[in-house]
């Protein structure tokens, strides 16, 4: 279990501290709080221990036997620190050596990565003491998350808002992730294709693209220049990738193709349609012509294409199965000349399409089959990339 310290210093932003303590402890960590006394006049201590389940620190001496040191214990338990908001004063305090409470006290007793969140007023931040001082900080070793432009709370429109935690969760992710897969640079697939027959009707899937995108997202965490093409899904493109929206299979095609002469690593993760409309109608078809007027014809094989034109990249493809998994997989694998093939029975429980988790056979070139449990799709993407990268080195 990652043990995280969360920083909170004084400002309005510190409201958003709680859902970044709670998707932390969503994801399995360990979340210990310590505050300024500033930072609780915006939120309270029992806020933030309700969600993390543990006291807020906020003092430098507690009740604690004279062997223990608060500051000290803190330090050689964390694995991270993150500060969010991070203040000017508690940056240059940072910067400088002063340690005048417990949060000060901590990050100089730290040996464990730091990520700062700063947040504060656009002149503030703009201020050549505050970049100074932040420049001081990242000469050290420290992770500096830029802060957001937009208005601010004092109504100014400028740089210096606090990111939404859910990117200050990802950047910190990004920055404990072993860069296994720096200099690869990788095209992604995710999510369906729609393939019109009218101006309102069309054929598609069930996919949401929740596999892809956590594939580009676990990729770019771990180094690698991630693009990502995507059929149409309501999920936000993973932070510094690179995305290209589709809609049909012709568009991902040419997408695909655009880009796959670059690229070292394809992971073929998209649901495409196999067939299409041969003609799609200009005008809405009424109901009780619509079954005479549906003719079909298959769509570009964009995964045999890739294989045809292989040479020395890795490509990896997924199999959707409803019976014979795995000897349906592996004659996808050998047909298509893929070097790993992700295969679900998507009738288990689970596993199936727009799910949060799945349960996968991975499938290699030589026909070994390792078969994963079940478990959340972020959690998978990893799994998956090590399976990749081990097979990469060993080529």
């Amino acid at each position: 279990m990652q043990k995280v310290i969360l920083g909170v210093t004084g400002g309005i932003a510190a409201y958003k501290c709680a859902e970044l303590a709670r998707l932390f402890v969503r994801a399995g960590s360990e979340v210990q709080v310590v505050m300024t006394p500033a930072a609780t006049e915006f939120v309270t201590p029992l806020t933030l221990q309700t969600l993390t389940g543990r006291p807020v620190y906020m003092e430098m001496y507690g009740p604690e036997s004279i062997e223990r040191v608060r500051h000290v214990d803190l330090a050689e338990d964390a694995d991270v620190m993150v500060i969010a908001p991070a203040s000017a004063n508690t940056i240059a305090k940072m910067a400088h050596g002063l340690a005048d409470n417990l949060l000060t006290t901590t990050y100089l007793a730290l040996t464990c990565p730091v990520i700062v969140v700063p947040s504060m007023n656009v002149n503030m931040f703009n201020h050549p003491a505050v970049q100074d001082n932040m420049k001081i900080l990242a000469s050290r070793g420290v992770s500096i998350m830029e802060p957001d432009s937009g208005e601010l709370a004092c109504g100014v429109y400028g740089r210096g808002r606090m990111p939404e935690p859910a990117d200050i969760f990802a950047f910190t992710r990004s920055c404990l992730r072993e860069k296994d897969f720096k200099g690869v640079k990788t095209l992604v697939t995710a999510g369906p294709t729609r393939e019109p027959l009218d101006p309102v009707r069309y054929i598609s899937n069930p996919s949401t693209g929740l596999m892809g995108f956590a594939l580009a997202r676990a990729l770019q965490e771990r180094g690698a220049e991630v693009i990502l093409i995507s059929g149409p899904t309501a999920l936000a493109c993973p932070a510094e990738v690179e995305m290209t929206p589709v809609n049909t299979a012709a568009e991902m095609y040419e997408a695909v193709m655009q880009n796959y002469e670059n690229c070292s690593l394809v992971i073929k993760a998209a649901a495409v349609s196999d067939f299409r409309p041969a003609r799609v109608e200009a005008e809405k078809v009424k109901k009780d012509k619509a079954l005479d007027l549906i003719n079909l014809e298959p769509t570009d094989d964009i995964l045999k294409r890739l294989g045809q034109n292989k040479a020395d990249r890795f490509l990896v493809g997924f199999a959707a199965e409803t019976e014979n998994v795995h000897s349906n997989a592996r004659q996808k694998l050998e047909r298509k000349n893929l070097d790993l093939i992700v295969v679900n029975n998507i009738k288990e429980p689970g596993a199936g399409f727009a799910s949060e988790t799945n349960r996968v056979s991975l499938i290699d070139r030589n026909g070994d089959i390792e078969e994963l449990p079940l478990m959340d799709k972020e959690a998978l993407s990893h799994c998956i990339l090590d399976k990749i990268r081990l097979l990469m080195v060993n080529r």
